[in-house]
């Protein structure tokens, strides 16, 4: 799949979606004055192929009233909003053509960049949508030399402006987490995978924050204070889908997590600085307590060291 391609097929979802119901008729004519027409007419034939990859893909069916006109339809468009894979796809691509439409605006809008996501991710979609083997070079951080290995492909997650690939290491038949910024190499293989049924990513990140799965952790509640208006935004945008807000003052609010504390978490509540603390259990309230301890000795100095 190409990234032109990729990117067709969202536009036919964003326009039927923002429509509410249109026309094959209406839809050729908006194809046109696209950039992504290249000026060339958008065929029926065309048209049906996109809805039936639509479909495989993200799983939006695009119907036909024809009692009505021969109008489409996005069947149960509330499916988007409740999805957070089709939320977040029509939402970008529809700011980047609200972007296009107004480019004397562009200097105005400030948008965060993604940039792991514009080499490899539709070469990661479409592997994943073929359950293909793929065959990557990879060099994360600690590395002195990128190595070349062999994955299957399970799922995508986006956190904290970086794509992640989880996928089984064929060699040692572990899922391990790839970061797409940091792969220099792609290929779709040939070699097919068997994608097990009973694996779930949602299930399978469903006690973390971020992308560090540790099952050596126990999961557990924890609970956090978050003071002033820290509150709101904590309220308004949860930090984990198990958020729980247990106690509302008006200066103070208390908000429980059932997870697993891995470090993501950890480097997540130091970002909110003193706006937040740590109430429970007692050993995370210890250990988050020394590693505050840590920093702050950083930033000791005697006064020999100021002279």
């Amino acid at each position: 799949m190409t990234r032109d391609l990729f990117n067709r097929y969202l536009w036919l979802v964003d326009i039927i979606y923002r429509s509410g119901k249109i026309t094959f008729e209406d839809i050729s004519r908006k194809w046109i004055n696209s950039e992504l027409s290249g000026g060339k007419p958008f065929s029926l034939r065309t048209f049906h192929n996109h809805r039936r990859a639509i479909e495989e893909l993200f799983d939006i069916d695009i119907i036909c009233n024809k009692s009505a006109g021969n109008y489409y339809y996005i069947e149960n468009d509330d499916s988007i909003k409740n999805n957070a894979l089709r939320h977040w796809i029509l939402d970008t691509f529809s700011v980047n053509y609200l972007l296009k439409d107004n480019n004397k605006l562009q200097d105005r809008i400030l948008l965060e960049n993604i940039p792991s996501g514009r080499v490899f991710l539709s070469s990661a979609i479409e592997s994943m949508k073929e359950n293909r083997i793929c065959q990557i070079v990879y060099q994360n951080f600690v590395q002195d030399k990128a190595t070349t290995l062999k994955v299957e492909p399970y799922c995508l997650k986006l956190f904290k402006k970086r794509w992640y690939l989880l996928a089984l290491n064929i060699e040692r038949k572990q899922l391990r987490i790839y970061s797409l910024d940091r792969i220099k190499d792609f290929i779709i293989t040939e070699d097919r995978f068997e994608y097990p049924s009973s694996f779930h990513p949602q299930d399978y990140f469903s006690v973390h924050y971020g992308i560090i799965v540790n099952e050596a952790i126990k999961s557990e509640h924890i609970q956090i204070k978050a003071y002033g208006i820290k509150k709101d935004y904590i309220r308004s945008l949860p930090l984990h889908h198990s958020q729980e807000e247990l106690l509302s003052e008006d200066t103070f609010s208390i908000f429980q997590y059932y997870i697993r504390p891995t470090h993501d978490f950890y480097q997540e509540l130091l970002s909110h600085g003193d706006e937040i603390e740590v109430i429970s259990p007692d050993w995370f309230r210890k250990k988050f307590s020394s590693i505050i301890e840590k920093m702050n000795k950083a930033y000791c100095y005697s006064e020999e060291d100021l002279s």
